[in-house]
């Protein structure tokens, strides 16, 4: 079995392909980025989900109160209620990354 190597993509890394692909300033490609990472974190801090075509969904779902319990003491505790996000892939993703074709 093949082992993935683990990277992340920074904004930065965005950034540069922004600048590279399209042919903004550096400033202007950072600028971009941030514009629009800033406009999916204000959705969903305001409890809009968030959808790009092609891409996926960025989903907030509710999670109750529920009992959990201590694994050393095996004392149950209470969990308070929370949201979650969760990202869903599109269908047009889930395939690129099946079949290696990374988009």
């Amino acid at each position: 079995m093949d082992k993935i190597e683990a990277t992340s993509l920074t904004r930065a890394d965005l950034a540069a392909a922004v600048q590279a692909q399209i042919g903004l300033s550096r400033t202007e490609s950072a600028q971009l980025v941030e514009t629009v990472l800033g406009e999916i974190s204000d959705e969903l801090v305001g409890g809009n989900n968030v959808k790009i075509s092609s891409f996926g969904s960025f989903v907030l779902r509710s999670k109750g109160l529920r009992i959990g319990r201590n694994p050393k003491t095996g004392v149950e505790v209470p969990i308070e209620p929370r949201t979650v996000l969760t990202f869903r892939p599109s269908q047009i993703l889930r395939d690129a990354i099946n079949n290696g074709s990374g988009g």
